[in-house]
């Protein structure tokens, strides 16, 4: 009798628990007027994240991957766009863009995953809760 007890407050135990979940899915789709989708016929894809540039290095991070970004010309409007939002050098905006993904060797940037900036949707400042850095001396 005890042992079935046990048991089953386990059970319980175990399917009582919530399991915690970012509130931001990043990579999901939304649907606008013209119908951009996360796959399109024209081999672009759309990509949610945190975007961040700092001393030469480009950076994408979205809810399931990190990507590289190349350095191209939409890449610096994109970086000018997003530099309205930042108030230090080391800030991430959030951005939704579509691009192409490569995973092709690049000489400078070593991410397994690299994206090209082809079309800038939209550029937002992130939120101060979670834009938290910690910085070591003055």
């Amino acid at each position: 009798m005890k042992k079935l007890l046990f048991i089953t407050l386990i059970v319980v135990a175990f399917t009582s628990c919530k399991s915690d979940k970012k509130t931001e899915n990043y990579e999901t789709p939304t649907a606008q007027s013209d119908e951009k989708t996360a796959n399109n016929s024209d081999e672009l894809t759309l990509l949610k994240g945190e975007f961040v540039y700092y001393d030469g290095a480009a950076v994408l991070q979205t809810n399931t991957e990190i990507y590289g970004v190349l350095l191209t010309n939409k890449f610096k409007e994109l970086n000018d766009r997003a530099e309205r939002f930042k108030t230090n050098p080391t800030d991430y905006v959030v951005i939704e863009i579509r691009g192409r993904i490569t995973n092709e060797a690049h000489e400078k940037i070593l991410w397994a995953n690299k994206v090209e900036v082809v079309e800038i949707l939209s550029v937002k400042p992130s939120s101060e809760e979670s834009n938290t850095i910690v910085k070591l001396g003055s």
